[in-house]
């Protein structure tokens, strides 16, 4: 029997389009043998996997006004543009406003893969859900740590930032990982195309202590064009299922829009709704026919 993956890009709030989609699996009772996570693809994997249905939801629409969310006033306070204790510890822990089901996760049979990159190597980090203890989910916090916009992650000595910046869309480690097919939930329209990242000067001066991270940002485009090959490679040959945005709306890794985090949101819910046929043959296949959510 095939072993399916679900592989999770991120994005920052672009990734309220995957909330729908995994709100939507949910809805149907659909699971998956492995998933892994990148950045606030790694979040959403989490609520996804403690079955709390829209919860990643409220993360892009209610939470996103509160003072220790976003904003320079995070960011001159502790460092992070996003407030990462805030919304993985204040908000997240047992006892916050919007606690994510821990236990559930941990008893979930999912294996559940966490991505970051560490600071020093620059190279992809993989952490497991073992890695991580009822209110201390700086794994997460780690795969999301935009360099630049926030301080890096400090796990067991060694410091980590955004699991974006080394592996984008980890569909060969799900591979690796023995999966014979995943299902790929990305953030960005199937014709995206990574360009060099802007503000190097800013970004070069403020991560200057971690040179291989600067490196890493330097080639992002070129890592992130590797990956996106790949998984179209995998499609081909009928071993990934892509779900894309179908509609090219406003979005931003940074914008605090409720209203267009709920289109999004809104639209991966459509995108499922409108490729679902075609997902259930995927599942129920031996991974000899490719699929993607655009029905093509």
């Amino acid at each position: 029997m095939s072993r399916i993956g679900l592989v999770v890009e991120g994005g920052g709030m672009k990734c309220a389009y995957g909330a729908g989609i995994l709100d939507a699996f949910l809805d149907d009772g659909i699971d998956f043998d492995y998933a892994i996570g990148v950045s606030a693809g790694s979040a959403n994997t989490a609520s996804f996997l403690a079955g709390q249905r829209g919860r990643n939801l409220r993360f892009y629409t209610d939470h996103i006004k509160e003072p220790g969310y976003f904003g320079f006033k995070s960011f001159l306070e502790t460092g992070d543009l996003f407030g990462l204790k805030y919304i993985y510890a204040t908000l997240s822990n047992s006892n916050g406003a919007d606690a994510l089901d821990y236990q559930k996760v941990l008893d979930n049979p999912t294996e559940f893969v966490i991505v970051a990159t560490n600071a020093k190597t620059g190279k992809p980090t993989y952490f497991h859900k073992r890695d991580m203890k009822q209110d201390d989910y700086r794994a997460i916090m780690a795969s999301c740590a935009l360099p630049a916009a926030c301080r890096p992650i400090r796990i067991d000595g060694e410091k980590y930032y955004d699991g974006g910046v080394s592996d984008s869309i980890p569909v060969q480690k799900a591979l690796d990982d023995g999966c014979d097919k995943v299902v790929v939930i990305t953030s960005k329209p199937r014709d995206f195309v990574k360009t060099p990242e802007q503000h190097r000067l800013i970004y070069t001066f403020l991560c200057q202590l971690y040179p291989k991270i600067i490196r890493c940002l330097n080639r992002r485009h070129i890592m992130y064009t590797a990956c996106q090959k790949r998984m179209f490679e995998l499609e081909e040959e009928g071993k990934a299922f892509i779900f894309a945005p179908s509609e090219h709306l406003p979005m931003s890794t940074y914008a605090m829009n409720a209203q267009a985090n709920r289109e999004l949101y809104d639209l991966g819910m459509k995108d499922y709704q409108d490729a679902k046929s075609q997902l259930m043959a995927f599942l129920r296949s031996d991974g000899q026919e490719s699929g993607d959510a655009s029905g093509q």
